[in-house]
């Protein structure tokens, strides 16, 4: 009875192993190779599959999904012979499980050399400006390298990735001192492009500003000049409409008379003697300019001819009385200048009368 049982526990365990061992479960994006007595004999693909136990057997287990391997830093010589250190990120898929498993021993490590000839075979070709600028032209260059390669391994690289590129620390402060330059003539260019621009802003308002000023000035004078001439024409069309007569002109110089006496520059006025008759030439001068422009008194001014020479009779009166005051200073300045006696040289004057300022002979012609 014994041995019949371990004989049953014996047989039972058989039976687990060999359902074990025929059923196999493969789960997504995964496929199995199978190997039956020590040859391919198929892949398994995502799923339930049985096998023939202790016959088949799975030789490797391929993950299909797209996987990442990041390098580790490798130096690399330019073609200026400087050494770069230069960090790599590859990107591929297995898209055959049977060639990248019975093609190749170690599909990745053969990645992971492959790139590293292949970026020093690119990167040798190019000078370290040109390397650290081209990383799209090394990428597609790699990328081109590495898929004609491992193609035959039933790989596909899909894409590959420049991390960094690391010169050396002389370069790197030579690079930074260069870059601190270059900005430094960028700034002094737009600084002085600035103040160019400030100048040239400047100069043109200023010159904006002297024409605009230089044209009011002209407008001025223009504006001022038409006002004067309107004015010495409207002065003239009065005097020739009013027609003034010789009493009228000598009325107006001996009201210009007693200013001229009182000027601050005149320390001595010398009155002439005869007065009278310097005063009848003066009338007789402008009369015969008067009769030259036709001055012919109107019948209007004929009516206000008394009121005329009354105003003219009061004004010969306050020239008599200054020229009588002007002579009396000249005698008594030169009495003190002789030490108290009267000069001989120059003789008295005689009296002006107002009445003989009037009564002169010109205008007693005017009136015959």
């Amino acid at each position: 009875m014994e041995f019949a049982a371990v004989l049953l526990i014996a047989i039972a365990v058989i039976v687990m192993v060999t359902l074990v061992k025929a059923v196999r479960i493969v789960p997504q994006q995964r496929q199995d190779v199978v190997e039956r007595l020590g040859k391919y004999k198929r892949t398994l693909n995502p799923g339930l599959n049985l096998l023939v136990p202790f016959i088949d057997a799975v030789r490797t287990k391929v993950d299909m999904r797209e996987q990442v391997v990041s390098f580790p830093p490798q130096p690399v010589i330019t073609s200026d012979n400087l050494v770069v250190s230069i960090d790599t990120v590859l990107y591929f898929k297995v898209v055959d499980a049977v060639r990248a498993t019975y093609e190749i021993s170690n599909f990745l490590q053969a990645i992971e050399q492959l790139t590293v000839t292949t970026l020093r075979n690119v990167i040798g070709s190019l000078d370290l400006e040109r390397a650290l600028t081209s990383r799209e032209e090394i990428n597609r260059h790699l990328s081109g390298v590495l898929d004609e390669t491992t193609g035959r391994w039933g790989i596909k690289v899909t894409r590959v990735e420049i991390k960094a590129i690391e010169p050396p620390a002389s370069i790197r402060d030579s690079m930074e001192k260069q870059m601190r330059a270059e900005r430094d003539r960028r700034a002094a260019i737009l600084t002085a492009e600035g103040h160019k621009q400030s100048q040239i802003l400047t100069a043109e308002g200023e010159k904006q500003s002297a024409v605009l000023r230089a044209d009011g000035d002209r407008q001025a004078r223009i504006l001022q000049a038409e006002g004067q001439a309107k004015a010495i024409r409207t002065v003239f069309d009065a005097i020739h409409q009013a027609n003034p007569s010789q009493k009228v002109l000598a009325y107006q110089y001996l009201q210009a008379l007693p200013q001229i006496a009182n000027g601050t520059a005149n320390k001595v006025w010398i009155v002439p003697a005869e007065l009278t008759k310097a005063l009848e030439g003066m009338g007789g001068a402008l009369g015969g300019l008067a009769n030259m422009v036709g001055d012919v008194p109107s019948p209007e001014a004929a009516d206000h001819a008394s009121a005329v020479e009354r105003e003219a009779a009061e004004a010969a009166r306050a020239a008599a009385s200054a020229a009588q005051q002007i002579h009396d200073e000249v005698r008594v300045a030169e009495a003190q200048a002789t030490g108290g006696t009267a000069p001989q040289g120059l003789p008295a004057p005689e009296p002006v009368s107002p009445g003989s300022l009037l009564n002169d002979p010109a205008d007693r012609r005017e009136r015959g």
